[in-house]
């Protein structure tokens, strides 16, 4: 593909990205049955969503916690040195990371249901997967040049709360202990990253791809509004620390959404 072709497609894919229907597609996804090799009961669909969560496959892959931590830490190291190349590996590593967060966190092998699958965010998170694989081609994020508006320099500290998950996994309280920087799940999981990666976008705007944004901004805003409803309104004596940290989700995320659809004019001043 030429680059006028990515250019024209580029094009395309933002008009498409601000038509009204263009949002209420990614609602619709979520209307997607989940998949169970034994099958269940259609009522049950919000059950069995549930069991799949709590027994996704990422409980398997502990020992690779630190890594998905550190890896972060060392790109964004790396657009502050202003490495050259380093907006195209990002975009590899983020992609990467949302299609592990789509298996990770909703496929699930269970006694009473088998194996299992909540399509409708596996679905979601590809096309977000497939949004940041784009800009591989696009090249429209420019990630070594933060321009200096400081409106926007509170998603840092909800980006890095995100990150940090400061949660202790046994009693869902909080806990600040500095090691859970590197070593907790939040490197894998899709609601403590995509604050950070949307950040990043955001810290760079308006030099940045906004299909990329748009896309994961929709995919974030609608599994925050999932989980500050499961935290703060069904379980909220158990789960309130939780849903404060999922917190950044839903305002950086909104934020993104409320960015304005950059011109030529602004992508290339």
């Amino acid at each position: 593909m030429n680059d006028n072709n990515i250019e024209n497609l580029q094009e395309k894919l933002e008009a498409v990205a601000w038509k009204w229907w263009f949002s209420i597609v990614f609602v619709l996804i979520q209307l997607i049955p989940s998949y169970t090799s034994k099958g269940y009961d259609s009522w049950r669909m919000g059950e069995v969503i549930g069991i799949i969560l709590q027994n996704a496959v990422i409980s398997s892959f502990e020992t690779w916690y630190p890594i998905f931590k550190l890896i972060p830490i060392i790109l964004v190291a790396l657009m502050v040195l202003r490495v050259r190349g380093i907006s195209r590996l990002f975009n590899i590593y983020v992609g990467v990371s949302y299609i592990l967060f789509a298996f990770l966190q909703h496929v699930a092998f269970t006694e009473e249901y088998g194996f299992s699958v909540v399509m409708s965010n596996l679905i979601m998170l590809l096309v977000v997967a497939a949004a940041w694989f784009w800009d591989v081609l696009a090249q429209k994020n420019e990630l070594t040049m933060v321009k200096e508006q400081m409106g926007k320099y509170w998603v840092i500290p909800l980006a890095f709360l995100a990150f940090w998950y400061p949660l202790n996994p046994d009693t869902f309280m909080p806990d600040f202990n500095p090691i859970y920087l590197f070593t907790n799940s939040a490197g894998l999981t899709f609601c403590m990253m995509t604050p950070v990666y949307l950040s990043i976008l955001i810290l760079h705007y308006p030099q940045i791809n906004m299909v990329t944004l748009r896309v994961t901004g929709l995919a974030g805003i609608i599994i925050a509004f999932y989980n500050i409803l499961l935290n703060f309104v069904m379980y909220p004596d158990l789960f309130w620390w939780n849903g404060v940290l999922h917190i950044p989700l839903l305002m950086i995320s909104g934020f993104a959404l409320g960015l304005k659809q950059t011109t030529k004019k602004e992508k290339n001043p």
